[in-house]
């Protein structure tokens, strides 16, 4: 027993003053904490320019919830830093000479898995990023994707809520956003077509709507009107159209005060706007009309 005790002491006095081992252990030390140092450096650095992407930027559309900007700046914070954190994981226990084969594999069989299970989450969730990283709309945008068209009310990293100006909410998974027209990005065009009589003096039709759009004022409008001329022949009347540049989404507003105005002025100038007419023919009592 005494012989035993003996040899475990040698063995272990032999271990402890072992050199190679004692620079083997410092210099695996020194690396950990050289990893250790390094995956700070890297969360940091990936955070500032998380911060200067997204939550520091200035967007040239006031309208920009800055409460969705913070999330997605905070949540991908969060992912970078559980990335980094498991690839310095990964690289500790490879100093240890651990054999990561086993661990890579059985995270990638449950990353597959939680794949598999929530494709279209994961799909929803990835658009999210996307639409609110490019700026592609932002609440209060008027935009169409598909069939649904109206005000963007929230911008969710999973969903999009849609108001149409009839009262109708849409919400759409953000993985069926596949293309969008954003309706508020630029102005917006108004088009007037106003039938004339062919019995009328055309050259007079246009002076007299000239005279009448220039002198429409609102607060929507962004250039004058302009008459642009003869848009088309019809059957019985002479089609001319006058576009006006107003601000985003308000050319259905204008396009009433144009049709109003331009209404008005012909009344009265007596410039007649064609409508149907019928004419009757009665036959006289020996045959004549």
């Amino acid at each position: 027993m005494k012989d035993d005790w003996n040899s475990v002491l040698d063995k272990t006095t032999g271990w402890l003053l072992d050199e190679a081992m004692w620079i083997a252990l410092g210099i695996t030390a020194v690396r950990i904490l050289l990893i250790l140092a390094v995956s700070r450096v890297a969360i940091w650095l990936i955070h500032k320019a998380i911060t200067y992407a997204i939550l520091n930027r200035n967007p040239s559309r006031l309208r920009v919830e800055q409460r969705r900007l913070l999330t997605v700046g905070k949540l991908l914070k969060n992912v970078a830093s559980y990335v980094v954190h498991f690839v310095t994981l990964m690289l500790i226990l490879a100093e240890f000479n651990i054999d990561l084969a086993p661990l890579l594999a059985g995270a990638g069989v449950v990353g597959l898995a939680i794949g598999f299970g929530a494709q279209s989450l994961v799909k929803d969730v990835i658009t999210g990023f996307f639409i609110i990283l490019e700026d592609q709309f932002a609440v209060g945008d008027v935009i169409q994707t598909g069939q649904f068209k109206g005000t963007v009310e929230v911008i969710g990293l999973r969903a999009t809520r849609l108001k149409s100006w009839t009262g109708e909410v849409y919400i759409i998974p953000n993985g069926l956003i596949n293309e969008v027209t954003n309706f508020s990005l630029g102005n917006a065009l108004a088009i007037v077509d106003i039938s004339v009589a062919y019995e009328e003096d055309m050259d007079r039709a246009i002076e007299v709507i000239k005279n009448t759009v220039m002198q429409v004022k609102h607060e929507s409008l962004a250039k004058t009107p302009e008459v642009l001329g003869v848009q088309a022949l019809g059957a019985s009347e002479v089609t001319l159209r006058v576009i006006a540049e107003c601000l985003p989404n308000t050319q259905a507003i204008v396009s009433r005060l144009l049709n109003a105005e331009i209404k008005k002025a012909l009344d009265a100038e007596g410039i007649e706007i064609p409508y149907p007419k019928v004419v009757t023919y009665h036959k006289g009592e020996k045959g004549g009309a």
